[in-house]
């Protein structure tokens, strides 16, 4: 677990300074300084005890108190730890169990932070937010309410500014699989983001004490103070600060990768779910050689199985003495297809001589989970070892998965020995079975390796694109992408960069895909020898290479892979599509 708050912690350092976070820093700065009313509290001091400040008290009387300290950062920030870490993990469920508007939360935070800003401005207002806190007996606790207030309202607004930890979080709360791991994984994030915001309100506090300005205009710089805040509220409400996020790089993104995208964080992020199959983290993925990486876990929550006589399940525990193959993959992940041939392949050499392949259709889309699609798909593709419809991805999580595709090796007793993520190594992975099988049988001949390798690395490839709100990268075009509205978009006026997706129409933009309007046009710039596309619907579709029409072709019915392009090598291409209205578009795979 410490390696995994490790990895929380410093994802949530780079996001706090990330671009994503540059419109609540005038916030924070803020909230410690015009708050607190310092050479006031001061004065009522030296009035309390019998005269003007700087008096001389009378004899009888109690010296004077010395001004409590300003912690308001400090609420600020544990407002904001405690309302991101309880909305992440469970604002999901509560609510989608009431059936509220997915966008409630960000509105619930825009609106404390219209609420603080009133207080600044309207005293009568920041009484009643601190009402209820009145009952805490410590006073200086009651004068931080507001604080704590704004701070709840910015961890709401502070969500989605997220990489692959959060995205981790934030599955396991949708999911409502809240383990241990996940809360340490959380809280650590929070803390993460927090530390940076902590400093950067420790700065305000600092400048508002020493500035005179501050000192002696308290008054005024709060009601500036609550109208630049209110400002700020309608300016995240109507998307104002995108402009000020696009002009900006991403001057986190390498470290982002470097840290949550690591070898260590992908085997940590990935199997928080179940502890049954925590000994699968004592191997890396990829290795070239076998390792003993614990029991095999069980093929649970099964739909149903393809290609087994009667559709009977496949039980682990009746393949002792076998060699286990199990490939993770599902149908519209051209990755997947790639992978497929070359699994055929050792099915077809190695079936008779104590090996048995499973693959695992673990869906991506939800039209994946169709057991007539997944059946049509497996037919076409020409799979005839058994197939098991793991639509609720519990397989998927026994296994510490988050690939397509990935694949494991278990030998003749049970145990997982490899795993590899992602294409490619069908060399070392064939040559891995092989050593297996003369484990399980010394006396077994084998048929010369299938000689049909292909690991030529994909670095420079476009990886695969989802035309997800939720899971998208490398969006540029105006305006930003707004969930589950149609919205006219245009393309950017200087062209669209390699590996970034571009809109122009009307679209709608869901969490699983995209759905074209009237003029529909989609810009992509990729570096690969195809290009591919899911979609679905009614209608057609215009291909332009480079400028020029290649191609229209028709679109009928349930989600399906299409190929767009072919160019014979690998090359950088400007791509355009335009749809007709009312068309699906899920997912971008290259080949």
């Amino acid at each position: 677990m410490v390696t995994l708050v490790l990895i929380g912690l410093l994802g949530g350092l780079i996001t706090a300074v990330s671009p994503c976070i540059l419109p609540v820093l005038p916030v924070v700065f803020l909230a410690a300084g015009p708050g607190t009313d310092a050479p006031a509290t001061r004065e009522r001091a030296a009035v309390a005890v019998g005269g003007p400040a700087g008096g001389t008290p009378p004899p009888d009387d109690p010296p004077a108190a010395r001004p409590a300290r300003n912690l308001r950062p400090y609420a600020v920030v544990a407002g904001l730890v405690l309302s991101f870490g309880f909305f992440t993990l469970l604002g999901v469920t509560i609510i989608s169990a009431l059936g509220l508007p997915q966008d409630l939360l960000r509105y619930l935070g825009l609106s404390l932070l219209v609420l603080i800003g009133l207080g600044l401005v309207f005293p009568p207002v920041e009484r009643l937010l601190e009402k209820p806190f009145a009952r805490i007996p410590q006073r200086q606790v009651n004068k931080e309410g507001s604080a704590f207030v704004l701070g709840l309202g910015l961890g709401l607004l502070y969500v989605p500014c997220a990489g692959p930890v959060l995205a981790a979080i934030t599955v396991a709360g949708a999911r409502g699989e809240i383990t241990a791991d996940i809360v340490a994984l959380t809280l650590a994030f929070a803390v993460g983001t927090a530390i940076p915001l902590l400093a950067f309100a420790l700065a305000g506090r600092r400048v508002a004490e020493r500035v005179a300005a501050f000192r002696t205009r308290a008054r005024k710089l709060r009601v500036v103070s609550g109208v630049l805040m209110i400002a700020l509220a309608l300016a995240l409400a109507f998307d104002v600060t995108t402009a000020l996020q696009r002009a900006l790089p991403d001057y986190t993104s390498a470290a982002q990768r470097k840290v949550e995208d690591s070898d260590t964080a992908r085997q940590k992020l990935s199997g928080l779910y179940d502890d049954s199959n925590k000994e699968l983290s004592r191997c890396e993925d990829g290795v070239d050689e076998l390792r003993s990486c614990g029991q095999a876990p069980a093929l649970e929550g099964i739909a149903s199985w393809l290609n087994t006589p009667g559709g009977r399940p496949v039980d682990l525990a009746d393949l002792r003495g076998r060699v286990v193959l199990i490939d993770f993959w599902t149908y519209s992940c051209i990755n997947c297809r790639r992978s497929i041939p070359h699994i055929k392949d050792w099915d077809r050499a190695y079936r008779d001589k104590g090996l048995t392949v499973i693959g695992v259709h673990s869906p991506e889309f939800a039209f994946e989970k169709s057991a007539a699609n997944v059946a049509d798909q497996t037919r076409k593709l020409g799979i005839t070892y058994p197939v098991a419809l793991d639509n609720e991805l519990d397989t998927w999580d026994n296994y510490r998965n988050r690939f397509w595709p990935a694949k494991y090796l278990i030998d003749a007793d049970g145990t997982v020995r490899y795993f590899g993520f992602g294409e490619g190594r069908y060399a070392q992975t064939e040559s891995l079975v092989r050593d297996l099988l003369r484990q399980a049988d010394p006396a077994v001949v084998l048929p010369p390796p299938t000689d049909q390798a292909d690991d030529r690395l994909t670095e420079d490839r476009t990886p695969e694109t989802y035309l997800s709100t939720h899971r998208i990268r490398g969006y540029t075009g105006t305006p930003d992408l707004t969930q589950d509205k149609p919205v006219v978009y245009s393309f950017p006026a200087d062209g669209v960069p390699l590996n970034r997706v571009s809109l122009a129409g009307t679209w709608t933009a869901g969490y699983e895909h995209f759905t074209a309007g009237r003029d529909a046009r989609l810009a992509l710039t990729y570096r690969a020898q195809n290009a591919n596309l899911v979609l679905a619907g009614e209608g057609t579709v215009t291909v332009l290479v480079d400028g020029e029409p290649t191609r229209t072709f028709d679109v009928h019915g349930t989600p399906t892979l299409y190929r767009l392009t072919d160019h014979g090598t690998a090359r950088e291409t400007r791509l355009e599509l335009r749809l007709t209205p009312g068309l699906q578009a899920f997912a971008f795979t290259f080949g």
